[in-house]
């Protein structure tokens, strides 16, 4: 099987391309001359040249291809402008071109957010026919991207992917929690409640929405299926480091300072004023029993040894 991996230098990308090599598929990744071929450059892969916000550039990037992982994409951003360039105009750009040049694909698969949809405004899990609001420039965005899958359903099957948020080796967005966490201290405000995915959950839930003929042209959460309060997540951290921890009231009518100050000392800070739209609700929960049942997606690692690894993976990587 042949596939082509957009975002392929990224966290959750290049745990992808490891994975698919390991189940024998032949893997391409879609890259600009400019990108960090860092954790990819020793697998076995070809690299195409391209860019989705550049239409001229994928026409001769996607023929071929049984599947096609469609990665790529903007998650931290000052610029709304730049969210909706990269996240919608580059998904309808890459449909367009796979609706022209490749008609025997077998799958297109589109990695979403849980942001496309938006918190759970009751508390309750949210499901896959639940009505999308989201309260980010990013989650608009992704659900825009969305939008741009679903106008192509009829010719080219896709399946849309919603994971929450996702954590393991690699991801520099909840590293700066672990940071934080390491120095003493963690930022509280007030009670939240996450679903959460380890990257190779994920990772073997994307693979086998590919494989399996029942997941077409549908849409799905996946996530552990558990609940975790933010306290919960930051006593496992401090637990993985051997760290005691003092929570540091943060009343949300500050998080926007504190959002700005963000954004000036680090450009790509997951401390931006639009990530901070999102953290002022309190519960980011979804339920992935559809995934479960249609497709017998299962979660293998839980948040304990999860956190564990992506802890050990930072030390011996010397990021903490």
């Amino acid at each position: 099987m042949k596939a082509l991996v957009t975002g392929a230098t990224g966290f959750i990308g290049s745990h992808l391309c490891e994975n698919l090599i390991r189940r024998g598929y032949e893997v391409t990744c879609l890259v600009k001359k400019t990108s960090n071929l860092k954790w990819i450059e020793n697998l076995d892969i070809k690299l195409v040249f391209g860019d989705c916000t550049n239409l001229e550039s994928l026409q001769n990037a996607v023929n071929g291809f049984d599947f096609i992982f469609h990665l790529a994409g903007l998650t931290k951003s000052c610029s709304e402008k730049d969210f909706f360039f990269i996240n919608t105009t580059g998904t309808e750009n890459l449909m367009k071109t796979v609706l022209e040049k490749n008609h025997k694909i077998k799958r297109l698969i589109y990695l979403s957010s849980l942001s496309a949809t938006g918190p759970s405004r009751n508390g309750n899990p949210l499901r896959e026919d639940s009505e999308p609001s989201p309260v980010s420039n990013y989650g608009k965005s992704k659900l825009e991207g969305e939008k741009a899958v679903l106008k192509y359903r009829n010719m080219t099957p896709i399946t849309i992917l919603r994971p929450p948020a996702v954590y393991g080796p690699r991801d520099r967005d909840l590293l700066i929690f672990f940071k934080m966490i390491k120095s003493g201290i963690f930022p509280d405000w007030g009670k939240s409640y996450y679903s959460l995915l380890y990257v190779d959950d994920l990772v073997q839930g994307i693979i086998l929405s590919a494989e399996e003929r029942e997941a077409e042209d549908k849409i799905f959460f996946l996530s552990d299926s558990k609940f975790y309060s933010g306290k919960e997540i930051a006593l496992e951290i401090s637990s993985a480091l051997n760290i005691k921890i003092t929570p540091l009231k943060v009343p949300k009518f500050v998080m926007p300072f504190f959002a700005f100050l963000g954004e000036r000392i680090t450009k790509n800070s997951i401390f931006n004023r639009d990530k901070m739209k999102e953290l002022r609700h309190s519960h980011w929960i979804c339920d992935s029993i559809k995934a479960r049942k249609e497709i017998g997606f299962t979660t293998k690692v839980g948040l304990k040894e999860g956190i564990k690894w992506t802890a050990d993976w930072y030390r011996i990587h010397r990021w903490l």
